[in-house]
């Protein structure tokens, strides 16, 4: 039986369309979900403080050439382009819907840098950049998937360069959230890749890619957010040490 998603595959990702086509890809939902209360309600509340949080660190890493990889909904990528100015503020997402309501949010004077590309193969050189923005995406891939994307950050990311991740936190079995069955059972299958990324330890996999890459991280800044359901967390690539 041929399935509605199918109509979104145009060389996107199967995963994404499959599982995501309703929240990223259909035009009336990407008007639906871009408004500021829908946003918030699906963050529970924490969207500001986030964001916030996300731009604080931002403040402190080096801004000459920065990608937010895949755009996210809301005012997160405003406020970035007003941060980094007058530099672009690089963008890539394989939506072309998505990166044309980024493309709405640009004021005059400013510079958005806005590419198709898939996160797990980016055409950018190796160290190209100096900060990427990760925005609650690692959690939407699975595991292959998130393995490839953080690996194409650790090349692209130069050495001194920071990757600045916003995301769940680990495993929160203590929280009201997780314990509260009905809620875990929603979540979970809204976030049918989420389960596997609450018990991944981003530190060790960046370190394992970045091997590869001659290069190494570690966690300059770590901030928890909501009783640590969420967190913003600041890796500090450098040279692999002998």
């Amino acid at each position: 039986m041929f399935r509605f998603y199918r109509y979104f595959l145009d060389g996107k990702p199967a995963y994404l369309v499959r599982h995501y086509w309703w929240a990223y890809l259909w035009p009336k939902s990407v008007w639906f979900f871009d408004h500021q209360p829908i946003i918030n309600a699906i963050l529970f509340g924490q969207y500001k403080k986030l964001m916030n949080a996300t731009l604080a660190r931002l403040k402190q890493a080096p801004l000459d050439r920065v990608l937010q990889l895949t755009c996210v909904y809301g005012s997160l990528t405003p406020h970035l382009i007003r941060q980094v100015h007058p530099q672009a503020l690089h963008i890539t997402d394989v939506a072309e819907v998505q990166l044309e309501l980024a493309a709405s949010k640009v004021e005059a004077g400013q510079q958005l840098c806005a590419t198709r590309m898939n996160a797990e193969s980016l055409a950018y050189k190796s160290n190209s950049f100096s900060t990427v923005v990760l925005f609650f995406l690692l959690h939407e891939m699975p595991a292959e998937a998130r393995r490839n994307t953080l690996a194409e950050c650790m090349r692209v990311i130069r050495d001194g360069g920071v990757l600045l991740v916003t995301e769940y936190g680990k495993l929160p079995k203590h929280h009201w959230l997780y314990r509260f069955v009905p809620m875990r059972w929603l979540t979970t299958k809204l976030e049918p890749f989420l389960e596997s990324f609450w018990h991944e330890d981003v530190e060790a996999l960046l370190n394992e890619l970045g091997a590869a890459y001659e290069k190494e991280v570690s966690i300059t800044a770590h901030k928890d957010i909501f009783s640590a359901f969420y967190r913003v967390t600041e890796f500090t690539i450098s040279k692999k040490a002998d």
